[in-house]
């Protein structure tokens, strides 16, 4: 089956033709580090990293580049708020970002170019707009004419009278729906020189200068959140359009993360941080629950529902612990046929985890009836297929902390084998009472005992993080 996608401009699922057979281009919008990351920032991520993934599973060489916007209003407004340099405030954010990035398990980008370092291919950009009659300055600002391109709005299907582009009128705009590609120097901000004056780049211009700079005039996909649709993809389309580039043959947009229907946001107060929601789960469980839905779907947030997909997942990782334990080393198999079908089907995770808790159903059950190669098989598989998505539990990027504590969980192994080996003993002897009690005060230490065709088995019964609670508002 081919891979198919739908694609924010036709409106439709298409077939995924690369522009190159055998190579994938993908170009994501990344963060504007103006804050502390919420998961609303890190859904994209998350999700498109499924993307890249599948990609690269099945044969492809990808260019995966995901951008930093180190410079916009919003980052100048916040640090001087704050009483801060400018770039101490977006370098405190990267940093931050990049380590939800990594807790998450999203692989690093082929290359995270920073908007600040591409002011060159900007101007370059802007000289080439002017040139063609596309762009205009004006005051020492620089702006897009709108109306001399003729297919603005396909992206977003946005009509020419309906446009706003939500910025303040500029001195000498022609007309208020035109954008700023170059915003003139201002007493305290960050400036570069131009042709037209000193200055700092508009935010839609950074990605087109970007995104053509590093993967070439014309590229596979695009990817972002539903929000940036318009006015900043459908923007980008129109600079890199008029500027003689072919851009992206593929758009790729993700669904919200919302909070009561609203789209989590810092202007709402309803943010949860990254550190505040991994006080409640592991990261694993986290990436679980960003990634379970559908990526184009929205994804509504409660404690409950975080939860339930933690709790998903840690049926998962017992299963292939119970394999590892019972029946041998589960080593990372092949993918099943009805898991590529729902990946190769717009990247359908829904459908995908659903064939993976399937086979965790067969494979318990074969463990159960004593088949352990049929379990092990089945383990291989599930890890394969977890691992497309990012979560694999056995993965040793979950497990570093774990490898740390190794030599702990040895020593406890063998103190509670002795307090099981004694408990048999008593059932033996049909000392019922000495046997409960044994049970009662390893279950009060938080130790779960299974006992199975093969004898006991022991296990950390997961904490209660539901009683903890989160600071809406982001802080710690």
């Amino acid at each position: 089956m081919t891979l198919r996608l739908y694609d924010t401009e036709t409106r439709a699922l298409r077939d995924f033709r690369p522009l190159t057979p055998g190579h994938a281009s993908v170009y994501l919008c990344g963060a504007t580090v103006q804050g502390e990351p919420h998961i609303g920032h890190v859904r994209s991520g998350v999700a498109f990293d499924v993307l890249r993934r599948w990609l690269l599973a099945t044969g492809y060489d990808v260019a995966f580049v995901r951008n930093v916007t180190d410079i916009d209003d919003k980052i100048l407004r916040k640090a001087d708020e704050a009483g801060r340099p400018w770039w101490e405030w977006k370098s405190t954010y990267e940093r931050a970002f990049t380590r939800a990035y990594d807790q998450l398990g999203v692989l690093p980008p082929s290359v995270e170019p920073r908007a600040t370092g591409h002011v060159t291919q900007m101007v370059e950009m802007i000289e080439r707009l002017i040139e063609r009659g596309h762009a205009y300055a004006a005051s020492g600002n620089v702006y897009f004419d709108v109306l001399s391109y003729p297919g603005y709005g396909a992206l977003s299907g946005h009509k020419l009278d309906d446009v706003h582009q939500g910025e303040s009128a500029g001195e000498g705009k022609r007309d208020p729906r035109d954008f700023t590609l170059w915003k003139a120097e201002k007493p305290g901000e960050p400036s570069w020189p131009t042709p037209w004056g000193r200055g700092r780049p508009g935010w839609h211009l950074e990605c087109s200068a970007m995104a053509v700079y590093y993967l070439g005039s014309s590229f596979d996909i695009h990817c972002g959140g539903m929000d940036l649709v318009f006015p900043h993809h459908e923007n980008e389309v129109a600079q890199a359009k008029c500027a003689g580039d072919g851009f992206a043959d593929y758009w790729l947009h993700n669904g919200w993360v919302t909070m009561g229907g609203e789209k989590m946001s810092k202007s709402l107060g309803n943010v949860l941080s990254i550190p505040n929601v991994l006080k409640l789960v592991r990261p694993q469980e986290l990436r679980y629950y960003l990634g379970s839905a559908h990526y184009r779907s929205m994804l509504e947030y409660s404690e409950e529902a975080l939860h339930t997909g933690a709790a998903a997942f840690r049926g998962i990782e017992a299963f292939l612990q119970r394999v590892n334990v019972r029946a041998g080393a589960v080593s990372v198999g092949s993918w099943t046929e009805a898991f590529a079908a729902a990946l190769d089907d717009d990247l359908g995770v829904p459908a995908a985890l659903a064939e993976i808790h399937g086979q965790v159903t067969a494979g318990n059950r074969a463990l159960e009836s004593g088949d352990h190669k049929s379990a092990v098989d089945i383990a291989s598989s599930v890890r394969a297929m977890m691992g497309i998505l990012g979560v694999d539990p056995m993965d040793e990027h979950w497990n570093e902390a774990s490898a740390r504590s190794e030599a702990a969980t040895s020593a406890l192994d063998v103190l509670i084998r002795a307090e099981l080996d004694r408990r048999q003993q008593a059932k033996a002897g049909k000392d019922w009472a000495v046997a409960d009690d044994i049970r009662d005060r390893l279950a009060r230490a938080g130790i779960e005992v299974t006992d199975t065709p093969d004898g006991p088995e022991w296990a950390l019964r997961e904490r209660d993080r539901s009683k903890q609670k989160t600071n809406p508002e982001g802080g710690n």
